[in-house]
C-alpha cells in the first residue's frame, strides 16, 4: 500500500518511522522541503505528492487538517487525522458531513483508545464487570509546559490536552456528559495567562445516566508524564496508568519510579503503532473507521464546553454547544 503522510513535526517524525515498517511505499512532505528530504532518506522512502496514494496521513499544524481533511473526501482517498479534525465544532460538522457525503473513510487520531489498559477497563465497563459505574477520575499531566509560542494558537488546555480524556470517556464508558463545570489556575509561567489559557486545570462532568466524573490537569507535572483513569462501579473498581513507570511516589513505603514515563510518545508508543495499523486495515477495507469525525466533533464539544464553563465560572450544559 502506498500512503502519503502529511507534516513531518514531532508527531509526524513518529508517524513516519511507524509507516516506513507498514507502508509498502511512504511518501512524505512538509513545508519544509529540506526536512521532508532528510526524514525520507533516514527511512528510505521518498518525497513526493501525498496525494498520489492509496491512504493518507495528516500530521500537519492544527489550522491546515479541515482544508486536508476535505480534500480527502473530494478525492475518496481513505485519510487519517490527527487530532482534532477542526478547530471548531462547525467545522468539524463540515468535515464529518463530508466524509458521510462522499463514503470516504476518515480516521481521527485519539490513541487512547488503542493502548491495551484503556481498552481492556472498556471491555470491563460495558460487559458489566464493575456493576453500575456511579464515578470516573481522569488525570493528565505534562512533565513540562510546551513551548510559549505554543500556547496561543493551541485552542487551550481543554481542546488542546484534555480532548484526550473527553474522548476516552466516552470510550470506556459508552456514555455521554450532560453538564460540565470547569476550573483552571495559573501557577507557572505568564505567558499561559497572556494568552488566555491556564496552566492547571479541573473539572466535574456529569453524563447522562447521573455518572459523576472528575478530571484534573496539569502543565508541570514534573515527575513525569502521568495519565491515568479509575473507574469505580457497584461491584469492582478499575484503574488505569498505575503501572511501575506511573510518575508516582508512594507515602506509605516510599517508593519512587525507577523509570517514570517521560512523554506521551514513550507512554502511548505501543498504541500509536496499533492505531496506525487500525488505520492501514480499515483502508484496505479490513475493518470500519475506528474513531469517526463524529467522534472528535463529540469530544470537542466537551472540550469546548469546558473551556466556556471556566471562562464564564459557571456550569455549562452540553446543549449550549453547536453540534
Amino acid at each position: 500500500m502506498r500512503v502519503g503522510l502529511v507534516g513531518l513535526g514531532r508527531i509526524g517524525r513518529f508517524h513516519a518511522e511507524t509507516l516506513s515498517g507498514l507502508a509498502d511505499d511512504l511518501i512524505v512532505d512538509d513545508v519544509d522541503g529540506d526536512l521532508a528530504a532528510e526524514v525520507a532518506a533516514k527511512l528510505g522512502a521518498r518525497t513526493g505528492d501525498p496525494w498520489d496514494a492509496d491512504a493518507v496521513v495528516i500530521a500537519s499544524p492544527t489550522s491546515t487538517h479541515a482544508d486536508l481533511l476535505l480534500r480527502a473526501c473530494e478525492r475518496r482517498i481513505p485519510v487519517f487525522c490527527e487530532k482534532p479534525a477542526a478547530p471548531t465544532t462547525a467545522e468539524t460538522l463540515r468535515v464529518a458531513e463530508a466524509a458521510e457525503r462522499s463514503g470516504t473513510l476518515v480516521h481521527i487520531g485519539f490513541q487512547r483508545r488503542f493502548d491495551a489498559g484503556f481498552a481492556a477497563a472498556r471491555r470491563a465497563v460495558l460487559g458489566g464487570e464493575l456493576g453500575v459505574l456511579h464515578r470516573a477520575h481522569l488525570i493528565t499531566g505534562d512533565p513540562a509546559p510546551p513551548p510559549a509560542g505554543y500556547i496561543p494558537t493551541s485552542g487551550g488546555i481543554f481542546r488542546d490536552c484534555h480532548i484526550h480524556d473527553f474522548d476516552i470517556l466516552r470510550w470506556v464508558t459508552g456514555l455521554e456528559a450532560e453538564t460540565v463545570y470547569a476550573l483552571g489556575a495559573n501557577r507557572g509561567a505568564a505567558f499561559f495567562a497572556e494568552a488566555g489559557d491556564v496552566d492547571t486545570s479541573a473539572a466535574l462532568i456529569t453524563m447522562a445516566d447521573g455518572t459523576l466524573v472528575t478530571l484534573q490537569g496539569s502543565r508541570y507535572n514534573g515527575a513525569g508524564y502521568d495519565v491515568r483513569m479509575e473507574l469505580a462501579g457497584t461491584l469492582a473498581t478499575w484503574a488505569v496508568g498505575l503501572g511501575e513507570r506511573a510518575p508516582l511516589r508512594r507515602a506509605d513505603d516510599g517508593v519512587s519510579p525507577a523509570s517514570p514515563w517521560p512523554d506521551f510518545q514513550t507512554r502511548f508508543a505501543a498504541a500509536y503503532t496499533a492505531e496506525i495499523e487500525a488505520f492501514l486495515a480499515a483502508a484496505r477495507g479490513e475493518r470500519e473507521s475506528p474513531c469517526t469525525p463524529r467522534d472528535g466533533l463529540a469530544a470537542l464539544r466537551l472540550a469546548e464546553a469546558a473551556d466556556l464553563s471556566r471562562r464564564e465560572q459557571r456550569p455549562v450544559a452540553l446543549r449550549e454547544i453547536a453540534r
